[in-house]
């Protein structure tokens, strides 16, 4: 991933989003700080697998962190450069830490709809049932939200708590119905979440089911098909 499409990360989060309270999203690297980065951090921000190596041989910490909390391998996923998180990972770097946001890896995937990294960490280990971000949510919840269907796919196959509620009161199915657009890609991630046997009558905090708030959003779709899955209004 070059610096200009991480630099526009957050455009791609942040105009769904329903209120100013809900502005904080993941951060990638600015281009700033990548030109800033030295040691582990710079290898992995320049995807330079062999200079990864030689510093880890020669007793770089893979756990270091920068400014924002985020190690040398969450660097390497925010540029969605498999290799060097596969060279990462293969020396020892933890895949469950999380950031100054508490993002982890996986959840940084599958924002970035990157699916070799998110294969890659899931097949790694990865903890697909952590609680990420500031609302207590899941890489399920995030990648719902954005439309990821292949992400949430891949996810609901390696075990994603399906009915998690974060603390906004809202469970991957409400999110990708309110947050949504109701076009192709969130209906794709609806029906993966009813054949992934998530739960269709689970309430935002205002007692609307996913079925109502479908119907409310004008998502004609949506609605047929959570009605056609058993949902209830």
């Amino acid at each position: 991933m070059r610096l200009p499409a991480l630099c526009t990360f957050l455009s791609l989060c942040l105009p769904v989003l329903p209120s100013p309270q809900l502005a904080a999203a993941q951060t990638p690297p600015t281009s700033e700080e990548f030109a800033a980065y030295s040691g582990l951090h710079a290898a992995a921000a320049s995807g330079d697998v062999g200079e990864i190596e030689r510093l880890l041989k020669a007793g770089a910490d893979i756990e270091a962190r920068d400014g924002n909390g985020r190690t040398p391998l969450m660097v390497a996923a925010f540029r969605q450069d498999t290799a060097a998180v596969r060279a990462l990972v293969s020396a020892g770097a933890n895949l469950n830490a999380l950031d100054n946001q508490s993002y982890d890896v996986i959840t940084i995937a599958a924002v970035l709809n990157d699916l070799n990294t998110l294969k890659l960490a899931i097949d790694s280990g990865g903890n697909t049932r952590a609680i990420t971000s500031p609302y207590g949510g899941t890489a399920l919840i995030a990648a719902s939200h954005l439309g990821h269907a292949e992400a949430v796919s891949a996810l609901i196959g390696a075990r994603a708590p399906l009915d998690h509620v974060n603390n906004l009161g809202w469970t991957a199915l409400v999110e990708a119905v309110v947050l949504g657009d109701g076009g192709p890609a969130h209906q794709a991630t609806v029906e993966a979440l009813i054949k992934g046997g998530a739960n269709l009558n689970l309430p935002d905090r205002q007692g609307a089911t996913p079925l109502a708030l479908a119907r409310q959003k004008g998502f004609a779709k949506i609605a047929e098909m959570l009605e056609q899955a058993g949902a209830k209004p």
